[in-house]
């Protein structure tokens, strides 16, 4: 028994002391008469007495010791049995999704495929244009095949890469088919493109309105410069084409290298300069003295290699000062140079920076500065000595969209236009107003691979299925009933740290949960986060979370009720737009969260000017001057209201796929139809 006793003590890590120890007696021997052994042995039974309870009392406490540690052991058991279970629950899960995400990529591979290899054929058809293997005649016949025809295109043209040029012509001789549906070729004449470079807002547009252009059946391309910080790896099929591309500037012809590629099914072209070289082998994008000597080279010379081509667009879609100079250059040298069917649409995204410019620079790249540098031209309207860029840019072109999600034209134009306004009233009905958007093949609540399950404004019950799954990942209890408070601090955000502090402890007064993502890499911003960490770190309410995760930040919009966002004026921040979209309200905590807000909607507004996008309404009559305690206090004592709110939002396509789309169709179409 003591021998058992001693094996499984350390397993239940007993301690061996608890162990009865053995009564060691003095041998008979020592006793020298009988009286003296009778009261050793009295002794010795009362010492025995007391060992024996003493004993049993030890004996009592280790087999306490022992069920407990018994039912210890049952319990850890239970516990991982319940642990295996869960575990492989998980891993059926993860397996599902991965065979759910391998199918979803494969589906938007196809299509990427199926744009790319349109994309392709065109730019093929280019250098065979600028090798002599065709005429520029021929090229336009046959980018309308291609373009009328693209669903078919797929299935005849595969690896076009792998093919000479005499198979390729061969292959495009053979096909003929009947045009079925009108669509448009739009040349995108740019100084950005995500993912290639980024610097602001002009960038995640170009791409985003490309992309929404080509889902719809559109034909789009993009000409950028060849700068040295471009992101080439993103670049589909990049190649050199084979052939002689000279342009006019400061009075001689210069050759260039010209690049073709593909990016998310989009043609694109780079032009790189070969005798000014450095104009784009520069760490910055913009901010140069010669910036103007710099774009103006790459327009003169995106016109000279549209030419060469014998491309003849519906549509030169041109960006802010940097591009504009395109409008003057078209109609006075290249509208009859075979483009007599093409015609200018300007996007400005804002009106800060319209290049003011000595006269004289215009005959850089062949303009005429005596005919420009009037009034109704290209003179500033301040500084009458100077030519304004931006404002030829207006003049010249056959519609100017004015990128705003939440301004109004009548504002822009009398508060916004930085002393364009004269020249924007005079052109007024070229003016058209579009929102910005974010892309919806990857945020999507009704189809959105990240989410356990998808919802939409017919049907929400797969957002609360979000918010479970959301605040068991991170441990936050599950309470069907409490707000949950969304907030990603990605890159650039500005956000008010005070105002950020005080809605935290007015959510932990209210019982509200609130999950801080932060990636952002402001040294400000974090260490005040990090404060706030700290000092509620005892509260079970709150979660930071440190690290971007792609699939966490799905479902933080899809499961949250609010989602905290910088302002709605910041063109680069989609958050607003995805939060609506996935049913959870903005609200502003940014520095400018208000700063030149939109007035709200008056009859006497409405009066001057109707053209307030659909998103400016949503955002004035639901959540733009919404305090997080008043969105608090509705969702609790109005619940059906807010739900109203959200299902009517969420009801909206805020992406490029939407409004922004039909805006820019629109302009389209009746420049097409002038």
């Amino acid at each position: 028994m003591a021998a058992w006793f001693n094996s499984i003590m350390p397993i239940l890590g007993i301690p061996s002391s608890f162990l009865p120890k053995p009564i060691s007696l003095p041998p008979l021997s020592s006793f020298r008469n009988n009286n003296l052994h009778e009261q050793r042995l009295e002794n010795e039974d009362l010492s025995k007495s007391s060992s024996d309870d003493e004993k049993s009392v030890k004996q009592d406490n280790i087999w306490q010791l022992f069920r407990e540690a018994q039912q210890n052991i049952l319990y850890l058991n239970n516990q991982r049995l319940g642990a295996i279970e869960e575990l492989n629950k998980t891993n059926k899960e993860k397996q599902f999704l991965f065979h759910k995400i391998r199918k979803l990529e494969a589906e938007k591979k196809e299509g990427t495929d199926k744009l790319s290899t349109c994309s392709e054929l065109l730019l093929r058809i280019d250098s065979m244009v600028l090798g002599s293997v065709i005429t520029p005649a021929e090229a336009s016949d046959f980018r309308s095949l291609v373009l009328n025809h693209k669903v078919s295109v797929v299935d005849v043209f595969n690896l076009v890469s792998h093919k000479s040029d005499s198979e390729l012509l061969r292959e495009l001789r053979h096909f003929s088919d009947q045009s079925k549906t009108r669509s448009f070729h739009i040349i995108h004449i740019c100084t950005e493109m995500a993912p290639l470079v980024h610097r602001g807002s002009v960038a995640s547009y170009v791409t985003g309105i490309s992309r929404a252009l080509q889902r719809k059946g559109h034909l789009v391309e993009v000409i950028l410069p060849k700068y040295a910080c471009l992101d080439l790896d993103q670049v589909q099929g990049l190649r050199e084409v084979k052939g002689e591309a000279y342009s006019y500037f400061n009075g001689q012809l210069h050759g260039n290298k010209i690049w073709n590629g593909v990016v998310y099914g989009i043609g694109v072209t780079l032009i790189e300069p070969l005798n000014y070289s450095s104009f784009f082998n520069r760490e910055m994008i913009y901010g140069y003295p010669d910036d103007f000597e710099r774009f103006s080279y790459f327009c003169r010379a995106s016109l000279d290699y549209i030419v060469k081509c014998g491309k003849q667009p519906d549509v030169l879609h041109l960006h802010n000062w940097e591009t504009a100079i395109v409008g003057p250059l078209f109609w006075d040298i290249f509208f009859n140079k075979g483009l007599g069917g093409t015609r200018i649409l300007l996007t400005c995204h804002d009106f800060n920076s319209q290049g003011i410019e000595q006269p004289n620079k215009l005959a850089l790249c062949g303009l005429d500065p005596s005919n420009l540098h009037q009034h109704d031209r290209l003179q500033d309207n301040t500084n009458t000595q100077f030519v304004n860029i931006l404002k030829g840019g207006v003049v010249y072109s056959n519609r100017v969209v004015i990128m705003s999600s939440i301004h109004p034209k009548y504002t822009i134009v009398r508060n916004l236009s930085h002393e364009l306004e004269p020249t924007l009233n005079v052109h007024r009905d070229k003016l058209v107003v579009a929102p910005y958007g974010f892309e919806k093949s990857t945020w999507d609540p009704s189809r959105d691979y990240f989410l356990p399950e998808n919802f939409n404004a017919e049907n929400m019950n797969g957002k609360a299925v979000c918010k479970v799954a959301l605040l068991q990942q991170l441990g936050l209890s599950e309470h069907s009933s409490s707000i949950l408070v969304g907030c990603n601090f990605s890159e650039g955000s500005d956000i008010d740290v005070k105002k950020m502090k005080d809605i935290v402890l007015n959510g932990k007064q209210n019982d509200v949960q609130i999950i801080l993502m932060n990636t952002s890499e402001k040294q400000v911003l974090n260490q005040a986060l990090e404060s706030l960490q700290e000092e509620l770190k005892d509260d079970d309410n709150i979660k930071f979370v440190g690290a971007y995760d792609e699939a966490l930040s799905h479902l933080l919009f899809a499961g949250s009720d609010i989602i905290l966002c910088r302002s709605f004026l910041d063109p680069s921040d989609e958050t607003p737009l995805k939060a609506l979209s996935y049913g959870a309200a903005p609200i502003a905590v940014g520095l400018d969260a208000h700063k030149n807000w939109v007035i709200p909607f008056d009859r006497n507004l409405m009066n001057h000017d109707q053209e307030a996008t659909k998103y400016s309404k949503i955002i004035n009559n639901t959540f733009g001057n919404m305090s997080f305690g008043l969105a608090i206090d509705e969702i609790r004592s109005n619940p059906s209201k807010w739900k109203r709110r959200i299902m009517e939002a969420m009801s909206h396509d805020l992406s490029w796929d939407g409004e922004c789309y039909e805006v820019h169709l629109a302009a389209y179409s009746a420049i097409k139809n002038m």
